[in-house]
């Protein structure tokens, strides 16, 4: 009531004062009446202060009034109206009234009228704009080590942000897509983006980010999560030399990928356990020969196992002679030279073959003009004294065969 009644003095006050000016001062008026206040759309981050400025060009000593979206008169001149400690006067004068409002809301949000109290009165509105900021995203989906080959739905929330907020993924530097949600709450919007995806063993370790951007953040708000995936082990042995030779220290570890990591390293020789000698320890992961010896030769394997399941590793030894100069690759196991014996073995094979054809055909060959021979040689054998006369007698005279006649007496 007390403000209704303030209103209403005030607007009194002013129809008077407009009144006299207009009767007693008509050149004056004249200016006053044809302007508008002059007034600005502003934004504002939810949470900080803004100006509200309304301005005149000139002006006859007319009150200039500011009212919020509700029509609710905030200050009339330099007199505060509203009871709202967040509001209070910057400026007042003949030509321009500024008030600030202070730790602003969503609410505050919309249309300002700044009013000119002429005959008739001249009003200019000013749009407020407050930017909701989003709150920190928060991830979800991670309530327990996941399994390899399990499905999973990540989700990243945020909520508070008015336009709504963008959210983006990423799989530790590399931007993958997810699903978007929008819903309006009140005046602001809470944004839900989901990744679901089916885990392996690649993604165990792996950070998950949510990116939340906003018009009213000067940097993205981020949430990090990073990934457990349990699964069977998976074993792998590496070896210390490129060419075991006799004599040599030589080393294999067993190289465990497993999660939970399985415990402890079962070591075994061709299918047995292994030799009792001296000569090899157990460590652990670790296989180790002091002096390799070529009773060392076979196939060792290394085992483990988890909750999830079991992992197996052979590596098969071949130990060197001492003076052995080694292959130009790596010979790490008697396997390894199982394809170099095989293709010299092909190569020789495909030269065996083409000898023999070509011995085949240069046999046959010799047989035919062989034949050949004989016949030319018997042909011409009646009438001539030795062989090479005969061959020629019966490549010569063989057309005139049929010439030859016999006479008996």
């Amino acid at each position: 009531m007390l403000v209704k009644r303030h209103c209403c003095v005030f607007l009194l006050y002013s129809l008077c004062a407009s009144i006299f000016k207009v009767t007693g001062t008509k050149s004056k008026a004249k200016g006053g009446q044809g302007q508008f206040p002059i007034t600005q759309n502003m934004t504002v981050v939810e949470g900080s202060a803004v100006n509200m400025t309304c301005r005149v060009e000139y002006n006859d000593n007319t009150s200039l009034q500011w009212s919020n979206p509700a029509q609710q008169t905030l200050f009339f001149g330099d007199k505060k109206a509203l009871r709202d400690n967040r509001i209070e006067l910057v400026r007042a004068s003949s030509q321009e009234l500024t008030i600030r409002v202070s730790d602003v809301t969503l609410s505050d949000e919309g249309l300002y009228t700044c009013s000119l109290f002429t005959m008739p009165v001249k009003t200019t509105k000013a749009y407020l704009t407050v930017l909701g900021v989003p709150r920190r995203p928060e991830i979800t989906g991670f309530t327990r080590p996941a399994l390899e080959g399990e499905l999973v739905t990540l989700t990243c929330t945020t909520w508070g942000s008015k336009p709504a907020a963008n959210i983006r993924w990423f799989r530790n530097d590399k931007e993958v897509q997810g699903s978007k949600e929008i819903n309006a709450t009140g005046r602001s919007f809470t944004v839900k983006s989901s990744l679901q995806f089916q885990v392996d063993r690649r993604d165990d370790s792996v950070a998950y980010t949510c990116s939340v951007e906003h018009v009213s953040l000067s940097n993205p708000y981020m949430t990090t999560e990073v990934l457990e995936v349990h699964y069977a082990p998976h074993l792998e042995i590496q070896n210390s030399l490129r060419i075991p030779q006799e004599g040599q220290y030589f080393k294999l570890e067993c190289v465990n990928k497993g999660n939970p990591i399985p415990e402890p390293i079962q070591w075994s020789k061709d299918g047995g356990d292994l030799p009792d000698i001296e000569r090899m320890i157990v460590e652990g992961t670790e296989l180790t020969f002091t002096t390799l010896n070529k009773t060392d030769n076979g196939t060792y394997r290394c085992e483990a196992s988890n909750d999830l399941g079991t992992g197996r590793a052979e590596f098969v030894l071949f130990v060197y002679a001492k003076d052995f100069p080694g292959p130009s690759s790596d010979p790490n196991a008697l396997g390894q030279h199982g394809p170099d014996h095989a293709l010299i073995g092909g190569v020789v094979a495909v030269v065996v073959f083409i000898t023999l054809c070509l011995i085949i055909v240069l046999g046959r060959y010799l047989a035919r003009h062989k034949g050949t021979y004989l016949t030319h040689e018997a042909k011409g054998a009646e009438d001539a004294p030795d062989a090479d006369t005969a061959i020629i007698n019966a490549e010569g005279n063989h057309v005139h065969a049929e010439e030859k006649k016999e006479y008996f007496i």
